[in-house]
């Protein structure tokens, strides 16, 4: 079950409650605790780990980790401010993890894990969770580059066998009215699907730039504090951010590869002294069989227009999936969605948190890593200038991640030059 249906599947798991023991050994039926692990203590961190703790009324937070001691004070002040959460944050100084090797320590503590912290880390916070048996959500995206999303794909084949349960956070496919549309459109609404066009045009993150550095902070803690303009952590943003743009187009698109992709992109409006290494703009067409074709815009800017959509062109009708209307050719309406619009952020741990108490795993390891394997193809062809197959992307060598995971010197990433970066 890789996309259920948040009604039916609760409804189901209500129904079959107390059919299977848990593998870490929580009664699916009962009012057993559900112990919460939270590796990665920032923003997204807090607010998946409020969502958990909302999805099951026995669900306890009981242990954190993050590199930074701060971090991880500052999460859970925020995390208990939640209305009925503070009981439920049980996480005493000795189950405070820190430092780059925190999760390890962490996932003795847990039954399931909430993977928060910069991409970079995912595929080896993954396997460790797998290893130890955990249940896991994963936020988007899942690795920087090939060898990381070969990492991912191993771990969650790793998952099945084990029947845990392994979320990830596109969320935008909770999102009504997105998945109705999507579901029309394939059913034949707009007939074939020719053309997709998919956005995420906005300002720049709520980041810190220029990058802040202590006197007493080592290379590799000044980067991994400003982890979001560097490569080797975030992915660039096409990867970090706009792989919820490129998701929604390839699921439109069938959830498969493209045959090849290739783009521009650049770093021209975050100027400073140290830019970093993320480029601010990428534009990339995806080729598809048939002549079809994925573009994919996005733009990181201030004082810039705005533009977050994916447009479907079909050789009947047209559609904004966001808006959740579908036209004729002439323009004309013919569908609407008028259902609910629950918050996607919650859904998908409501779903999760059910799929665990019926004993029903879900696994959505196949489409994350491909959607994010899709961005990292289009950073690949924008970085290189090149254009890029599947298989050249896919089984590319590349590999992002420092040669130690260890405080100390790290060399300065360059930024890449279309025409003279090398693909590899």
């Amino acid at each position: 079950m890789t996309d259920p249906n948040r009604r039916t599947f609760l409804q189901s798991s209500a129904a079959t409650a107390g059919a299977a023991l848990l593998s870490t050994g929580v009664h699916a039926a009962g009012t057993d605790t559900i112990r919460v692990g939270l590796v990665g203590c920032g923003n997204r961190g807090n607010g998946a780990a409020v969502q958990a703790l909302t999805a099951d009324p026995n669900a306890k937070l009981v242990a954190v980790a993050d590199a930074f001691p701060d971090q991880i004070e500052s999460s859970l002040k925020i995390i208990a401010q939640e209305p009925n959460l503070a009981k439920r944050v049980d996480v005493p100084p000795d189950r405070r993890f820190v430092g780059l090797d925190a999760y390890k320590q962490l996932l003795a503590a847990v039954d399931v894990v909430l993977l928060t912290t910069p991409p970079g880390f995912r595929p080896i916070h993954l396997q460790a969770a797998i290893d130890a048996g955990r249940h896991v959500f994963m936020e988007k995206p899942v690795a920087v580059d090939a060898p990381g999303v070969h990492k991912v794909l191993a771990a969650c084949e790793q998952a099945k066998a084990k029947k845990l349960t392994v979320m990830c956070g596109l969320q935008q496919r909770y999102d009504q009215p997105r998945p109705a549309t999507v579901a029309k459109i394939h059913d034949g609404a707009i007939g074939d699907v020719l053309t997709v066009q998919s956005t995420w045009i906005g300002a720049m993150p709520a980041k810190k730039f220029p990058m802040p550095r202590k006197p007493e902070w080592s290379d590799m803690e000044w980067q991994i504090r400003n982890w979001y303009w560097w490569t080797w952590l975030s992915g660039d943003h096409i990867v970090e951010q706009a792989v919820h743009s490129i998701d929604k187009g390839t699921w439109v698109l069938g959830d498969k590869p493209p045959i090849a992709a290739i783009g521009l992109g650049g770093l021209q409006s975050r100027i400073a002294p140290e830019p970093g290494q993320i480029f601010d703009h990428h534009a990339i067409v995806y080729e598809y069989p048939n002549e079809r074709r994925h573009f994919h815009y996005c733009r990181q800017l201030n004082n810039g227009a705005r533009d977050n959509a994916t447009r479907v062109w079909g050789s009947k009708g047209v559609c904004q999936i966001e808006r959740g209307v579908i036209h004729d050719t002439a323009g004309k309406e013919i569908w609407r969605y008028s259902g609910p619009k629950p918050n996607p952020y919650q859904v998908e741990h409501d779903v999760l948190f059910a799929a665990i108490r019926a004993g029903k795993p879900i696994n959505q390891g196949d489409y994350v890593a491909r959607s994010t394997m899709i961005a990292i193809m289009g950073r690949m062809a924008d970085y290189t200038g090149a254009r890029v197959t599947w298989e050249q992307a896919f089984n590319s060598k590349e590999d992002l991640s420092p040669q130690s995971y260890e405080w100390g010197k790290l060399p300065t990433p360059p930024v890449a030059i279309p025409g003279k970066t090398k693909l590899s």
